[in-house]
């Protein structure tokens, strides 16, 4: 490694580190946790039916974690849960037009960020080869 890769990676790790405290601080702005933000995209971008044990794997948490997480999110409006009708101890999840909208609009931010971002990591990333 030559110092020039040492820079790459350097700037390529703050860029990153920048975008994730631009996305924890929007997330805020619109009243949610980073972590229920996350939650509310994986749930868009989970193929259906979304289970509490696909969103813990989803998340990298324990199901439980999941389940308050759920909790958290249902109180706010944000979540529905719809038990299956062939087996009563499974519980499917969706997000509430509430949801959808928050969603949409953090959307939106954060993919010009990323648009954003990508013209400075592109050209870092080919210095890596």
């Amino acid at each position: 490694m030559q110092r020039s890769d040492y820079q790459a990676l350097a700037s390529i790790r703050q860029a990153l580190r920048r975008f994730l405290a631009f996305s924890e601080e929007a997330a805020l702005q619109c009243g949610l946790s980073p972590g229920q933000h996350q939650a509310l995209l994986a749930i868009a971008g989970m193929a259906p039916p979304v289970t509490m044990g696909a969103l813990a794997q989803w998340l990298d948490i324990r199901p439980h974690s999941a389940g308050e997480m759920a909790d958290r999110l249902e109180a706010l409006g944000l979540l529905r849960r719809c038990p299956d009708a062939a087996d009563r101890r499974r519980v499917f999840l969706s997000l509430t037009p509430r949801a959808h909208a928050k969603l949409a609009g953090l959307s939106t931010v954060h993919r010009q960020e990323l648009r954003r971002l990508s013209r400075v990591l592109k050209p870092l990333l080919a210095t890596l080869g």
